[in-house]
């Protein structure tokens, strides 16, 4: 179930093995992004994509305009 986070416990979730999504195009990406963000644009997040990730460990999913 999706649900807000602030970033203290981004900090925490990602101490204790979370997995960060950019959902960023993929050029935002490669100017700008996160360390250890995976990247997965929105317009190309789908159920496929998403079986990439571990279902056993949490996602955090994060978005920046860097325009």
């Amino acid at each position: 179930m999706p649900q807000g986070v602030d970033r203290y416990q981004v900090r925490e979730m990602l101490a204790e093995g979370a997995q960060l999504v950019e959902v960023l195009p993929e050029e935002d990406y490669e100017s700008w992004h996160l360390p250890g963000a995976i990247n997965i644009p929105l317009k190309d997040l789908t159920p496929d994509t998403i079986a990439q990730l571990d279902k056993k460990r949490p996602v955090i999913v994060y978005c920046a305009d860097t325009r």
